[in-house]
């Protein structure tokens, strides 16, 4: 039973409690990696070639915020239990 408790603490408890399962917190996060990982570069090929991706990284920064703060706002809901679907 201990193993099962463990599992869930490991892969269950953070999606739950932002109000996801499993499959959609991996398939969020992994978008939010990889356009972290596409801004970063961005930020890279900038810093030697100044003229090249000059909003890049700040525009990356700026999406991801604005996405970051409506979903907490959803995961608040579903963690004090206001969150319904219709």
């Amino acid at each position: 039973m201990r193993a099962l408790s463990v599992l869930d603490t490991v892969f269950a408890r953070h999606p739950r409690a932002v109000g996801e399962s499993y499959l959609d917190h991996a398939r969020t996060a992994s978008r939010f990696g990889l356009a972290m990982l596409g801004g970063g570069l961005a930020c890279m090929v900038h810093a030697a070639v100044p003229a090249l991706f000059t909003t890049t990284g700040s525009d990356t920064i700026r999406r991801l915020h604005a996405r970051m703060s409506g979903r907490a706002g959803q995961a608040a809901a579903a963690r004090d239990g206001f969150c319904y679907e219709i």
